[in-house]
């Protein structure tokens, strides 16, 4: 009598089912959270530009709804230059009063919360 070695093809059929089903649980989870990740990250980078904004209105003694300069407003930044958009945004500084907004369209918007 020989003995058989090896995986029948049930086995391995039901193995690939059930790796197929933890993908299919998995990938829509990754999904959310770097969406999740880069929203955060966009928040974040718009307030680093408002508070640049806010530093240098105070330092060039600008009035509210003056037109800011990037160049002048970036070296209120850390690293001197405007942050780049995780999701490939291009950030908008906007008037001094008024908070910076990033083109990227989500279903929840990449625009700062009032009050921050």
């Amino acid at each position: 009598m020989k003995k058989s070695l090896g995986f029948t093809l049930v086995e391995i059929m039901i193995v690939v089912a059930i790796i197929g089903l933890l993908a299919a649980i998995a990938i829509p989870s990754f999904v959310k959270a770097r969406n999740t990740a880069q929203q955060n990250a966009c928040i974040n980078n718009l307030r680093m530009i408002d508070s640049g904004k806010e530093q240098s209105a105070l330092a060039n003694k600008w009035a509210d709804n003056s037109v800011v300069t990037t160049t002048i407003v970036d070296t209120y930044i850390k690293g001197s230059t405007t942050p780049e958009c995780p999701a490939g945004g291009v950030y908008t500084y906007m008037v001094i009063g008024t908070n910076p907004v990033c083109n990227v369209t989500t279903p929840t918007s990449h625009r700062m919360p009032v009050g921050t």
